[in-house]
């Protein structure tokens, strides 16, 4: 980890939806330095969720320009191997599948890794013990609850060790104990693997945790807040 270098730069990006219609994002510009924990504020529409499923590659931007790690993601050619190794995706809704266990779902991302079985099965293990869950290894998602089940998201997420840790409102269906538990977590993921963490929440409680809140409103970056070091651009590739 050096947070004297960006993890991200997004820079004037710039989303619409329906021909044009919709502006979700009108010229966001954004850095966040390696192993930083930013949280992403602002009302519902503001394009904070967005400007994350941007950074994770879910959709490409209409124009602008988002750099993770030196890379600019426009140049990318595979955005599957970029969104199962280099970021680790945290969604509202914990997406786990059904029928699986929770070791089965922690343990999908890592099929890409051509990992055996055995390094897989215990790999997932050792991310479920982390979360606290080393004991619910062969549960399925319907036997969970609402906070197991997004513990064993945010496991999946690191499923491949990414650098990057994205977390679109995690706790936004959660009660407030359940919630401050996977708060509590991720903030010590981020510590302890020195990964970067950019939330999303429209919750000032959860925010304040971060070490840097950003602001958005009507699409833009309105308030960058005080980064907790100066750090310097990493040049993208090609240039």
């Amino acid at each position: 980890m050096n947070r004297d270098r960006i993890a991200i730069d997004v820079q004037d990006v710039v989303k619409t939806y329906e021909e044009g219609r919709i502006h979700a994002l009108n010229g966001a510009t954004l850095q966040v330095s390696e192993g930083e924990f930013v949280a992403i504020t602002g009302p519902s529409g503001c394009g904070k969720s967005t400007l994350l499923h941007l950074i994770g590659a879910l959709d490409r931007p209409d124009s602008g320009r988002i750099v993770v790690n030196g890379v600019d993601l426009a140049h990318m050619r595979d955005l599957s191997h970029y969104r199962s190794h280099r970021v680790g995706l945290v969604f509202q809704l914990h997406n786990l599948l059904p029928t699986l266990s929770a070791s089965a779902n922690v343990q999908l991302p890592m099929y890409e890794a051509q990992l055996s079985f055995w390094e897989r099965r215990a790999k997932a293990q050792r991310l479920l013990e982390a979360v606290g869950l080393a004991d619910r290894a062969a549960t399925p998602p319907t036997k969970l609850s609402g906070g197991e089940r997004q513990r064993v998201a945010i496991a999946r997420a690191l499923a491949n060790d990414p650098p990057i840790l994205l977390a679109d409102e995690p706790t936004g269906n959660l009660d407030s104990k359940s919630g401050q538990l996977v708060l509590d977590l991720l903030r010590r993921i981020q510590r302890e693997r020195g990964v970067t963490l950019v939330l999303v929440t429209h919750d000032a409680q959860i925010a304040s945790a971060a070490e840097r809140i950003v602001r958005m409103l009507d699409g833009r970056v309105v308030d960058a807040g005080v980064a907790p070091t100066k750090a310097a651009r990493l040049p993208a590739e090609g240039e």
